[in-house]
């Protein structure tokens, strides 16, 4: 048998189809991405939206903990007795006059009276501001020779001008003088003590510490000195030998 011619030329027909192309190497559309192929948890996706946010927070945390290691430790407070208001020397004291505050313990003077109740009744034995603290020095008493040497004695001498009294206040040095009686005639005077700090004073006032002691009229030109034991033999009864006057020798503030 006779095969059929094939129609046209002799080769293969063309084929319409499209080739397929070799990968270029290095392309971009195959170059790995391993962030875009990871799966990132929920805990990375919640730290990449608010990074700022912890940032932040991270700094404040570090600055909290760099002022509390700065941040020196708060002494330790006590209670004090303290006065309530302005308190003149020689005042009775009563409950309205203090008030109980609490003070730093370094800054607290020894023997500060703790318990206001325990100071009423008692007296002044200098003028005290308000808010200073109760301690047994500022009271009549005991107290009065606090701080003083060894065997310094607390002398009462009536002064002949009781109205000069009124220029002292505890804490003032003076010279102590007797001028003898002498029937109006000029006499040398006698240092009976130099340079004695003034305990309190009588000055005549209502309150004052002196009157305290003896009356209001007993107490008027009193005065009391702290002295040794050799002055105070010298100023005890001085009185009775002649005039007593004092020399103001250093004037404290008032």
């Amino acid at each position: 048998m006779t095969r059929p011619a094939p129609s046209g030329s002799g080769r293969a027909p063309h084929s319409h189809a499209p080739r397929a192309h070799a990968p270029v190497r290095g392309s971009a559309r195959t170059r790995p991405t391993p962030w875009a192929a990871a799966d990132r948890g929920p805990l990375r996706r919640f730290v990449d939206r608010r990074r700022r946010t912890l940032a932040a927070a991270f700094l404040c945390l570090a600055a909290g903990a760099t002022v509390y290691q700065l941040t020196p430790a708060s002494a330790a407070m006590v209670p004090v007795a303290v006065a309530a208001r302005d308190l003149a020397s020689g005042a009775t004291l009563s409950p309205a006059d203090l008030t109980l505050s609490r003070l730093p313990a370094d800054s607290v003077p020894q023997r500060a009276e703790p318990d206001p109740s325990r100071l009423s009744g008692q007296r002044m034995a200098g003028p005290v501001r308000r808010g200073e603290p109760i301690t047994d020095a500022s009271l009549v008493g005991p107290g009065l020779l606090t701080g003083t040497p060894p065997g310094t004695a607390a002398v009462p001498v009536r002064i002949a001008d009781p109205a000069s009294i009124g220029l002292l206040s505890p804490g003032q040095l003076v010279d102590l003088v007797l001028s003898p009686d002498t029937g109006g005639q000029a006499a040398a005077g006698t240092t009976l003590a130099a340079r004695v700090p003034v305990l309190s004073t009588g000055a005549g006032a209502p309150g004052s510490a002196a009157g305290a002691w003896l009356g209001q009229r007993e107490g008027e030109g009193l005065l009391v000195v702290a002295a040794s034991p050799e002055q105070a033999l010298r100023i005890a009864g001085a009185s009775t030998r002649g005039k007593v006057f004092f020399v103001l020798f250093e004037a404290g503030p008032r």
